[in-house]
């Protein structure tokens, strides 16, 4: 499983306004905000962009600054996969060094959408049993504990973390990752697509413009 929230869209004014400093045509940006406060690109400025954006990495620098924020909640292994992207992204996680304790043990907070009954069936052993270790842990403070439910933990563990990123980034995993065999990656890529402008900025074939 996968799951996005809280997503923050920011800077577009600033970028929108960056991009027409080559030709100091800030004259004829037409974009602007909306009653809900959310920043709509005008005619001029969305051809612009489009136009830009169809030109090539070099043309189109100005959506990489525009920034994403969002809190994803994910397997351990979702985020090995993700942790290959290490430009332009920052994240903050919660931790398994300090929290792992901190609360019983359940099925859900494991992916396990995808398991058979049979698997699930005996996944729910293993949970049991890791529980049983967390109490020891708990009532004894005693290390080995802590490292039997570090080493024990499988990467089906949900993780959370906040991820800042822009969209020139997002466009680079989303056009390697949308037909990836895991669904979580589909999931993310369905996310990015419901970005403002993404058609336009994000999930283009380069050169399509």
């Amino acid at each position: 499983m996968l799951g996005v929230s809280n997503t923050s869209v920011m800077n577009m004014e600033n970028a929108i306004r960056g991009a027409r400093n080559p030709m100091n045509s800030w004259a004829r940006m037409d974009s602007y905000y909306n009653d809900a406060h959310e920043y709509v690109l005008g005619e001029n400025d969305l051809n612009l962009a489009k136009r830009l954006c169809g030109a090539g990495t070099d043309h189109r620098k100005f959506i990489r600054q525009i920034l994403v924020s969002v809190d994803i909640t994910a397997p351990l292994y979702w985020w090995k996969e993700y942790d290959t992207y290490k430009v332009a992204t920052v994240a903050n996680s919660t931790s398994t060094m300090h929290k792992i304790h901190s609360k019983p043990f359940e099925l859900d907070d494991f992916s396990h959408d995808h398991m058979t009954e049979e698997s699930k069936e005996k996944f729910q052993g293993y949970i049991d049993y890791m529980e049983t270790i967390r109490l020891k842990y708990v009532e004894t403070k005693d290390k080995a504990y802590w490292y039997d439910l570090i080493q024990l933990l499988p990467s089906s563990y949900n993780q959370l973390r906040t991820c800042t990123m822009n969209y020139e980034t997002l466009g680079n995993i989303y056009r390697a990752r949308k037909n990836h065999k895991l669904k979580e990656w589909h999931t993310f890529c369905d996310w990015i697509k419901a970005l403002p402008y993404a058609s336009d900025l994000i999930t283009f074939t380069d050169g399509e413009k």
